[in-house]
């Protein structure tokens, strides 16, 4: 897998969304969930290095129909350059007035191996994407195509999108809830960290159904806190 390791990406897939932001915060990184982008399906998570399609507004006296026989279109050229495990990221300004891609585009980037496709903008053919299974975050459906509102000019470089600055390479999360960047030079260390966070936050879960209270527990300033949850590992393989 291209910029992340096989272990970091099984510990990421097995983390949520909302731990991730914690470790982040912790390291005073507080602007690096992707707002008002949500799944198109429910499904299995998705890890992958960024890949990124900057956009800006379309202008009717360039963005026509032929512009698609152009094998240099920066949106064409982005989904075939995608590589296997990366997610395409695409900024398109928040504006869902128009598709950002459809299902052609991504089922081109399944079968590249990709690991996602990220934007902040919409999709068409959203029923179809569903169905793929490729993890799709958007804003919305959105079935005009793309030449409506959004002119590509750019590959490859730092983008945002939801509002976050992202940058090629960096890891992108998606869950249940949305998708975080991770900064490329964290990924790794958040991915340990974020693997024990949720081990712990598993077995307080388990203490407060079971009738305890958060004081104490959550955070574990009790001194047996920390002997109970080992046992608790312990038992759990965890």
């Amino acid at each position: 897998m291209n910029g992340i390791t096989a272990e970091t990406r099984a510990r990421l897939m097995q983390v949520s969304t909302a731990t991730l932001t914690t470790a982040l915060f912790k390291r005073g990184l507080r602007n690096l969930f992707l707002q008002e982008v949500q799944p198109l399906a429910r499904g299995a998570n998705m890890v992958g290095t960024a890949y990124t399609l900057r956009t800006i507004p379309a202008r009717e006296d360039i963005d026509v129909l032929k512009v698609f026989e152009d094998r240099e279109n920066p949106q064409r050229k982005a989904v075939e350059a995608c590589r296997e495990g990366a997610v395409l990221v695409v900024d398109s300004r928040g504006d869902a007035r128009a598709a950002s891609l459809g299902g052609i585009l991504a089922a081109r980037l399944q079968v590249l191996g990709c690991a996602g496709v990220v934007t902040d903008g919409g999709v068409r053919d959203a029923g179809d994407i569903a169905g793929l299974g490729l993890p799709c975050y958007h804003r919305r459906p959105a079935p005009p195509t793309n030449l409506t509102a959004h002119h590509p000019v750019d590959i490859d470089v730092p983008i945002a999108c939801g509002g976050v600055p992202v940058y090629p390479g960096d890891v992108m999360v998606g869950d249940g809830e949305g998708v975080v960047c991770l900064p490329a030079h964290l990924a790794d260390e958040i991915a340990e960290e974020a693997v024990e966070m949720t081990a712990f936050e598993d077995f307080v879960e388990e203490r407060v159904r079971a009738g305890a209270s958060t004081f104490g527990l959550y955070p574990p300033t009790d001194p047996e806190t920390p002997g109970l949850f080992a046992a608790w590992r312990k038992d759990r393989g965890r």
